[in-house]
C-alpha cells in the first residue's frame, strides 16, 4: 500500500500511466477508488493518472486534526512535491471541488487545469432557506445510523434506493463502506468545512482553464451551474439522468469528457470568438 509522508500525514497515493500529470481527489466520504478502478485505466494510454486519500480517509492515515478545506488543498500540493510535480492537472469531486476551487486561487501556479466534478457550491453547503431544520435533522439521523449497530443496514437500503443508474449492490456496498471507514474527525470537521466554505466573491480571479460537470438529477447541479457563470476561463458538462456520483454513474462517458477538456481545453463562446477575430485579422493581414 503505496504511502507517503506529507505534512505530517501518511497519505495513500497510486498512479497508472505516463504523460502529462493528472492528480484524481475523491469527495467528503468517498476514496480513490473509484478514480483508479474505472478513469485512470480510459485515460493511462495519454496520461500519468495518479490518485489520493485525503487525510482520515481511504488508506490513508486518521490524524486527529487537519480536516479543513485549505488543509486538504496543503495536502495536494505537499503530495505533488513528494511526487516531483511542478504543474499538474487537478481533477475534484463533490468536496475535492472546494479543494479545487481553493487550489485554483491559492496555488494557481502549480496547476494546468482543473476539473470539478458536481463540486460544492463556492459558497458552502449552507441550507436553503427554509430547511435548516430538516437539513440539521437529516443530518443528526445520519449521524446516529452511522453509529448504530445496525445503521449499516438501513444506510444501504437508502443508498440502493437512491440510484439513479444501474449501480451494481456491490458497488454501492463498497461506497458506504468506505463512507463508514473515514474518522470521526474527518466526518465531523470535513462537514463543517464545507459548510462554511465560501469564496464566491473570488471566482472571477480563478482563471486557471477550468471544466465544470454536473449531473443533471445532483441536487448540487444549479449550483454547479450558477458558479460555472462566475467563472472567467471555463466550460461545462452536463450530464443527463446522472446524480452526485459522476464517475461512478457513468465512467465511460465521464473518462470521455476529462480527456475532451484535457486535450482541447475551454472551448465556448468567447473562445470560438476570439480565434474567429485572430483568424480574420490574420486573413486581412495576408490579403
Amino acid at each position: 500500500m503505496p504511502r507517503t509522508m506529507v505534512n505530517g500525514v501518511e497519505l495513500f497515493h497510486d498512479e497508472v500511466g505516463s504523460g502529462e500529470p493528472v492528480l484524481l481527489h475523491h469527495g467528503y466520504t468517498s476514496s480513490h477508488d473509484v478514480f483508479l478502478n474505472e478513469i485512470a485505466p480510459r485515460l493511462a494510454d495519454r496520461y500519468r493518472c495518479i490518485v489520493m486519500d485525503a487525510r482520515g480517509a481511504g488508506e490513508s492515515e486518521h490524524p486527529a486534526d487537519g480536516y479543513t478545506i485549505e488543509q486538504y488543498a496543503l495536502d495536494v500540493i505537499g503530495m505533488a512535491d513528494a511526487l516531483g510535480l511542478d504543474r499538474f492537472t487537478f481533477v475534484g469531486h463533490s468536496m475535492g471541488g472546494g479543494i479545487g476551487m481553493q487550489l485554483g486561487l491559492e496555488h494557481a501556479d502549480r496547476l494546468n487545469k482543473l476539473v470539478l466534478v458536481a463540486p460544492i457550491p463556492s459558497g458552502g453547503t449552507v441550507p436553503a432557506v427554509g430547511q435548516e431544520e430538516a437539513t440539521q435533522a437529516m443530518r443528526e439521523r445520519q449521524r446516529r445510523l452511522r453509529a448504530a449497530p445496525d445503521g449499516r443496514a438501513e444506510l444501504l437500503r437508502e443508498r440502493k434506493l437512491m440510484r439513479v443508474r444501474d449501480t451494481s449492490d456491490a458497488q454501492v456496498e463498497a461506497s458506504l463502506d468506505r463512507a463508514l471507514s473515514v474518522s470521526e474527525g474527518h466526518y465531523e470537521d470535513s462537514m463543517e468545512t464545507m459548510r462554511t466554505f465560501n469564496v464566491t466573491d473570488r471566482l472571477g480571479e480563478l482563471t486557471t482553464p477550468t471544466l465544470i460537470m454536473a449531473g443533471a438529477a445532483d441536487g448540487l447541479a444549479a449550483a454547479n451551474v450558477n458558479d460555472w457563470q462566475r467563472l472567467p476561463n471555463a466550460t461545462l458538462h452536463v450530464f443527463s439522468r446522472v446524480g452526485h456520483g459522476v464517475p461512478s454513474d457513468v465512467p465511460e462517458e465521464f473518462a470521455a469528457v476529462l480527456g475532451d477538456f484535457l486535450e482541447h481545453g475551454v472551448v465556448n463562446v468567447q473562445t470560438v470568438q476570439q480565434r474567429v477575430a485572430e483568424g480574420m485579422a490574420t486573413a486581412a493581414a495576408s490579403s
